[in-house]
């Protein structure tokens, strides 16, 4: 319903007044002119009719107005006031600090009903041994797939019954997968030979290859023939298995018991190699070419200590790697190591580096560094290394006022700001001729390198070499710390030529070369060999050749089709 408007109030209680005022003089009032007021009622009002005039024999009828229920009281309460305002406006004021109540009164509610956290009492954890490992082992899905793993069977339940009679099968074949961590012996035991053939075919896969050489996920395929006995185990028919990447291994039954027969496979291990343009992008390009993530990271790594990747590299240049390579008769490809790292600009070599070392060029082993091939027999200058990883120079070489002393001294080094206990790095190759405490610069370490260079790093908290002992370059000689003169952690770096202090920025060492007179000639035949590789020859197939076997295809493998 409506509520009167104000302007209604207002006139009504004009005509009152004009009203009170005839009835003073004495003069009849005509109910024609009386005006007719509607009031309409809000709800929980009173309903009031008023209609004719107002004389003392019609009066005012009214209607008495229901009493509201508590659940409504206490709505039209809450409409009236305003519980939980917005705290972002009107701070400070009354309706904001009744808001600011109400938040409060309800996180407490919230935490004096929060759940406790007392201790919830749970089952003791036990360490299982290794026969409950082998059982839950047993029991899982997983090793099953892949010839099961401890060869433990479950027990029968009442809802199994045994047969009377059943024909064995003559022949078992199945595949088994050594794990890791698993043995030929349990393999074999796991797939059901009898203990003596077990200890025979150990011993013959042992004189071929040995245990340790056996990878972890190689398959062989078994079959087993018929029981010497009732209950006994089946006889080992036949046992095949990949041994190397070019040799076949299997394990016969012939006239005089069991026999270990190799199968060479033929390998071709023309090496692989890759080229093109640099492009944009030295990586991208290198992908796009078909060239291994591995690969064109060790491409990467060799260039960048000859060639700064960003500023001497360009978009016209060409790219050149050559990689370990081995191909089998069955199909089967094995990438190895990065062999040569070129780069060419205008058809001309820019750098040529080739690994060599104490692996005699044996394709995909570890062969040694990476040389390269412009300063075979000759000494080079090579820019050192950065000490620390931070870059952050707190104080230079030359004069300045001492932050402890308090006047100004030469300071013959740069100070390097790093946090305490960061690995310190020998910049390049050499001897370590102190390493102790040396007065202001407390804990200090002093090497020796070629072409009578020298450097220092003062101000360690821990020494990690001994006196005497030799470095390679990059490797960790100490850490960081504020030992001696000393405000903070960070490192004092210091060059010596001749004895003298020099400015450590932009040094270089004379590295000798490491390939003498008598290995030159081998290293650039080798590097000739590499390099009169065509492209993408490696990529090619195989002809297999008469004497190569021709492996039947198994029902097992037509399964996966």
């Amino acid at each position: 319903m409506f509520k009167p408007q104000q302007r209604d109030r207002d006139d009504r209680a004009e005509t009152d007044d004009s009203q009170r005022a005839v009835f003073a003089a004495g003069a009849p009032v005509d109910a024609a002119d009386e005006p007719v007021i509607l009031a309409f009622p809000a709800a929980g009002e009173a309903r009031v009719g008023e209609a004719g005039g107002r004389d003392a024999g019609a009066g005012e009828a009214r209607t008495a107005a229901p009493r509201p229920s508590l659940r409504d009281a206490i709505e039209n309460w809450c409409h009236r006031v305003e519980l939980a305002p917005d705290l972002a406006a009107d701070i400070g004021s009354r309706k904001w600090l009744r808001g600011l109540a109400t938040m409060l009164g309800l996180s407490g509610a919230a935490l004096a009903l929060l759940p406790g956290f007392s201790a919830v009492e749970a089952a003791a954890t036990m360490p299982l041994g290794a026969a409950q490992q082998d059982e839950f082992r047993s029991q899982s899905i997983a090793p099953l797939a892949l010839g099961a793993d401890t060869g433990r069977h479950m027990g029968a339940t009442p809802l199994v019954s045994p047969l009377t009679g059943v024909p064995e099968r003559p022949t078992v074949q199945l595949t088994s997968t050594l794990g890791r961590g698993d043995t030929l012996p349990r393999l074999l035991e796991r797939a059901g030979l009898g203990s003596a053939d077990v200890a025979q075919v150990t011993q013959l896969v042992g004189g071929i290859v040995p245990a340790g050489d056996m990878a972890s996920g190689t398959q062989f395929d078994i079959t087993l023939g018929r029981r010497p006995a009732e209950g006994a185990a089946r006889a080992l028919d036949s046992l095949t298995f990949r041994a190397r990447f070019d040799l076949d291994v299997s394990v016969e039954r012939g006239p005089g018991g069991l026999m270990a027969v190799r199968h060479p496979i033929r390998v071709d291990e023309t090496p692989l190699r890759i080229r093109g343009t640099v492009g944009s992008s030295l990586y991208r390009s290198a992908r796009n070419a078909g060239a291994p993530v591995g690969a064109i990271q060790s491409y990467l790594r060799a260039v960048d200590k000859y060639l700064s990747l960003d500023g001497d590299l360009r978009s016209g240049d060409e790219f050149d790697m050559i990689l370990a390579y081995k191909r089998s008769a069955k199909g089967e490809r094995e990438v190895g190591d990065l062999l040569y790292a070129g780069v060419a600009r205008g058809g001309k070599p820019k750098l040529q580096l080739m690994r060599w070392g104490d692996g005699g060029g044996n394709a995909g082993g570890k062969e040694g560094e990476m040389f390269p091939a412009s300063s075979i027999g000759q000494p080079r200058a090579v820019p050192i290394g950065q000490p620390v990883a931070s870059t952050r120079i707190t104080s230079p070489y030359g004069g300045r006022r001492h932050p402890i002393l308090g006047y100004v001294r030469f300071h013959a080094g740069i100070d390097f700001g790093s946090p305490y206990g960061a690995p310190i790095y020998a910049v390049a190759d050499g001897v370590v001729t102190f390493a102790g405490r040396h007065g202001g610069h407390g804990n200090y370490v002093r090497l020796q390198h070629g072409g009578g260079l020298g450097t220092g790093y003062g101000h360690m908290s821990r020494i990690a070499v001994r006196n005497g002992t030799r470095v390679r370059a990059g490797q960790v000689i100490g850490y960081v710390g504020s030992t001696g003169l000393s405000t903070g952690p960070h490192l004092h770096f210091e060059a010596y030529r001749g004895g003298r202090t020099i400015n450590p920025a932009g040094i270089a060492v004379i590295q000798r070369p490491q390939i003498d007179g008598r290995e030159r000639d081998a290293f650039k035949a080798r590097l000739n060999r590499l390099l009169g590789v065509t492209p993408g020859a490696a990529l090619g197939s195989i002809e297999p050749a008469a004497s190569d076997p021709v492996d039947a295809e198994r029902e097992i493998d037509k399964l996966g089709r």
